[in-house]
């Protein structure tokens, strides 16, 4: 059985290099893309992301304005600063970095963002549009997940996908997105009965639960696509990536799988929202 390494580094350099072609375009019509990155406290990984975002923007042209609150920052304060943003017509995505400081509503504040901008896909109504179809803005890994799965022609209509995890911006919604694709989807979690049983059914697997080499070889269906979305403590990810190697047809390896390419992907949507300006 021949086995594709599904290379993030490659599918991302792919989606970065048109970027910079579009985000030409629009410079020539007077429209930078901007995305505004909005870090409450200082949480060192928090720091650490942002920076990160920020530097992917600017290697293909796109305006990163960075916004650091204290970690005091009360949830009306931060809804202001929302909501400013929201009104600033040269901004196109507002990212809120999560975590933020725990005596803050963060739901509140991510269902602040105005939709057009939400290109990190956290709002109960990006998410709803998502699951109806016509979404466009995804949250970002499950719209990296599509997009690795597009890359290599690997066939969804008519496969069973089994996703395990269930967080509203991850879990759910790649669920939604395969089941738009013509998959059989089945969505587990922490209740779920018999899970490697279920899992032993996946023609595609998508690991998003969290936790380090949770998914073992042996629930690994001989020829089974596997997608980890996992990233924890010293780059490992949600499987155990030897030993489902040896059963998958095709896998991505942690790191350099699934998050280089959830990057650019809140680049694309920030282009398509300047796009639609």
């Amino acid at each position: 059985m021949n086995k594709i390494i599904l290379d993030g580094k490659l599918v991302a350099k792919n989606i970065t290099e048109t970027l910079k072609e579009r985000v030409s375009i629009l410079k020539t019509k007077g429209i930078t893309p901007c995305l505004a990155t909005i870090l409450v406290g200082d949480d060192p990984s928090s720091e650490t992301y942002v920076k990160m975002k920020g530097n992917a923007c600017e290697r293909i042209g796109i305006k990163s304005l960075r916004i650091h609150l204290p970690k005091e920052t009360e949830t009306a304060d931060l809804l202001k600063t929302i909501e400013e943003l929201n009104q600033d017509e040269t901004v196109h995505g507002i990212l809120l970095q999560h975590p933020v400081p725990s005596h803050i509503d963060e739901r509140k504040a991510f269902e602040s963002i105005d939709i057009r901008k939400d290109v990190d896909g956290v709002t109960s109504t990006g998410y709803g549009q998502t699951a109806f179809g016509f979404g466009k803005y995804p949250s970002c890994t499950p719209a990296a997940i599509m997009e690795i799965i597009k890359f290599y022609h690997l066939p969804i209509d008519g496969k069973h996908a089994v996703v395990v995890g269930r967080s509203p911006i991850l879990g759910k919604p790649v669920s939604a997105l395969l089941l738009n694709e013509n998959a059989t989807v089945t969505t587990c979690h922490s209740h779920t009965a018999n899970l490697p049983e279920i899992v032993k059914q996946a023609d595609i697997l998508v690991a998003a639960v969290g936790k380090p080499n949770f998914i073992q070889g042996d629930w690994i269906k001989k020829g089974a696509v596997v997608l980890d979305a996992g990233y924890n403590k010293g780059n490992i990810g949600d499987v155990d990536y030897e030993a489902c190697y040896e059963n998958a047809s095709a896998i991505t390896p942690v790191p350099g799988g699934v998050g280089p390419v959830t990057i650019s992907m809140l680049l694309k949507h920030t282009v398509d929202a300047a796009e639609l300006v």
